[in-house]
C-alpha cells in the first residue's frame, strides 16, 4: 500500500483529502505544518507528499527544499490557494512533480497523484535496469595493463575527444567503448554500434548516413542513419579498418563538420556526435598499404587505447573464469560449478588465441556439458590438456622425482577420465587426446588402467 502525505494548515482540506485517498486504497499520513511533516517523513517514509505552499512557519517552498535535500526520491505535488505561474514554475524548478491550484478538484488529484507515483515507479526502474547495465560492461581484471585502462577510461571519459582502440579480437574492444560512454556526460544518450566489417560496401553508406525514398533500388522508405541516431550521444565504429577508402573519406568529412546529406538527399544533417573506432589491424601498417587514409588515422587517434591480448595478462584468467561460472549458472540453472586447481592451472597456462570471447564460449560449454559438478582437467577439450600435458613433460624430464610424481598422477587421472568419456574405447580416446594409439596402449600399461581393447 502506498503512502501519501497531506501537508496543509487547513483542516477540512487534511480531512477531505484523508478520506478520498484512503476509499482509493492509500495510506494516508497527516500534518498541519513543515516542521510536523519534517519529523513524520523521517519516520514514516511516505512514496508522495502533497504540500500547501501557504502555511505558518516554513513555508512550502521551504519544507520542499528540505525534502528534497534529505529525501531526493519522495515525489511532491504542491497546492496552493494562491498559485501563480511564477510560483509553479519556481517549485518545478526545484523539484516538485506537479503544482494543483486550489479549490482541489478531488479527481484531479487522485489522477495526478497516480500520474506521479508511474513517473517515479518508471523512474526506479529506470535507474535499476541502468545499474544492471553498469555491472554488464564491468571491465573484469586485476592485471597492471587493465587497471591503467580503468584509469584512462575515467581521465578520457568527461571529454568529447574522439578515441581510437586497438586490439585482437576478443579483448574487450567493444566494452571499452562502453564504459567510455557510460561515464560521460552522454550517458543518457545513444550508443550506436555499427560493425564495419560486417555491412556490405554497397550498404555501408546507406547504413552510418540513411538514404531517401527511391535513393537507390529497393529504397521504398526513407532511411535514418546511424550517425543520425547517435545524435547527441556516441556512435562506435568496430573494424574501422575494413571501410573502403570510399567511405572513409565520407566519415572524415562528418568527424570535421558534423553534418552529412543521406544518400540520394540534399539536405545537409548536422550531429553533434561523439566517435569511438575501434580496430584489430595495425592502421599504420595498412596506411603503408593505401587501403587506410592517413588523414582519417590522425583524426581519430586522438586518444589511443590499446587492449593487451588475454595471454600477455594471464593473472586476469581465473577472475574472467569465476565471473563466466556465475553468469552461466544463472542463466542456464546447471546448479554451482566449481573448477579444480589443476584444471585452472590448465586454462591460465592455455595462450587463448580468441581471447576473452574464447574463454567466455569454454565456460559456458563447460556449464551445459559437464555432468558433475566439478569441472576437472579431464572435462577441458583436448587442444587445452595436450598442451599442457607436453609442456608439463618437458619441464619434468629435468625435474626432481616429486615432480614427475606429480605429472604421473595427472596424466594418469586424466587418461582415466577421457576413457570413461569414450566408454573405454581406446581408438577414440588416442584420437580425442592426439596421441598414437600404440602410445596410449604403453601408458595404459604403465600406469595399471583397465580398458577394453577397440
Amino acid at each position: 500500500m502506498k503512502k501519501i502525505m497531506v501537508v496543509d494548515d487547513e483542516d477540512s482540506i487534511r480531512r477531505s483529502l484523508s478520506g478520498i485517498l484512503k476509499d482509493d486504497g492509500f495510506e494516508v499520513i497527516l500534518a498541519k505544518d513543515g516542521a510536523e511533516a519534517l519529523k513524520k517523513i523521517a519516520v514514516n517514509k511516505p512514496d508522495l507528499i502533497l504540500l500547501d505552499i501557504w502555511m505558518p512557519g516554513m513555508d512550502g517552498t521551504e519544507v520542499l527544499r528540505e525534502i528534497k535535500d534529505r529525501y531526493p526520491s519522495v515525489a511532491v505535488i504542491m497546492i496552493s490557494g494562491h498559485g501563480n505561474i511564477e510560483t509553479a514554475v519556481k517549485t518545478t524548478k526545484m523539484g516538485a512533480y506537479d503544482f494543483i491550484e486550489k479549490p482541489l478538484s478531488l479527481d484531479k488529484v487522485v489522477l495526478t497523484i497516480n500520474h506521479a507515483l508511474e513517473h517515479k515507479r518508471l523512474e526506479e526502474e529506470n535507474n535499476a535496469l541502468r545499474s544492471d547495465i553498469k555491472k554488464h560492461y564491468n571491465i573484469i581484471g586485476k592485471s597492471k595493463a587493465i587497471e591503467a585502462i580503468r584509469s584512462q577510461i575515467e581521465r578520457v571519459a568527461s571529454s568529447n575527444s574522439w578515441v581510437l582502440i586497438s586490439g585482437e579480437n576478443g579483448t574487450g574492444k567493444e566494452l571499452v567503448a562502453r564504459n567510455i560512454h557510460l561515464l560521460s556526460s552522454r550517458k543518457d544518450k545513444p550508443f550506436v554500434e555499427v560493425n564495419c566489417a560486417a555491412i556490405p560496401e554497397e550498404l555501408i553508406e546507406s547504413e552510418l548516413f540513411g538514404h531517401e525514398r527511391g535513393a537507390f533500388t529497393g529504397a521504398v522508405s526513407q532511411k535514418t542513419g546511424k550517425f543520425e541516431l547517435a545524435d547527441g550521444g556516441s556512435i562506435f565504429l568496430d573494424e574501422i579498418g575494413d571501410m573502403s577508402l570510399r567511405t572513409q573519406a565520407k566519415v572524415l568529412r562528418v568527424l570535421q563538420e558534423q553534418k552529412f546529406e543521406r544518400v540520394g538527399g540534399t539536405q545537409t544533417i548536422e550531429v553533434d556526435v561523439r566517435v569511438i573506432a575501434a580496430t584489430n589491424k595495425n592502421l599504420l601498417e595498412e596506411i603503408q598499404k593505401g587501403s587506410f587514409r592517413e588523414d582519417l588515422y590522425y583524426r581519430l587517434n586522438v586518444i589511443p587505447f590499446h587492449i593487451p591480448p588475454l595471454r600477455e595478462r594471464r593473472e586476469d584468467i581465473n577472475m574472467f573464469t569465476e565471473y563466466y561460472l556465475q553468469e552461466f549458472e544463472r542463466e542456464t540453472t546447471k546448479g554451482k560449478k566449481e573448477v579444480t586447481k589443476d584444471a585452472v592451472a590448465l586454462i591460465e597456462r592455455y595462450n587463448w588465441p580468441g581471447n576473452v570471447r574464447e574463454l567466455k564460449n569454454l565456460i559456458e560449454r563447460l556449464v551445459i556439458m559437464t555432468p558433475s559438478d566439478i569441472i576437472t582437467p579431464a572435462d577441458l577439450p583436448s587442444y587445452i590438456t595436450t598442451d599442457a600435458v607436453e609442456e608439463i613433460q618437458q619441464i619434468t624430464s629435468q625435474a626432481k622425482d616429486t615432480l614427475k610424481e606429480a605429472r604421473k598422477d595427472f596424466e594418469r587421472e586424466f587418461i582415466l577420465k577421457k576413457l570413461e568419456e569414450f566408454g573405454g574405447n581406446i581408438a577414440k580416446t588416442a584420437d580425442a587426446i592426439g596421441i598414437e594409439r600404440s602410445h596410449l596402449y604403453r601408458k595404459i600399461k604403465d600406469y595399471g588402467i583397465e580398458a577394453k581393447v577397440e
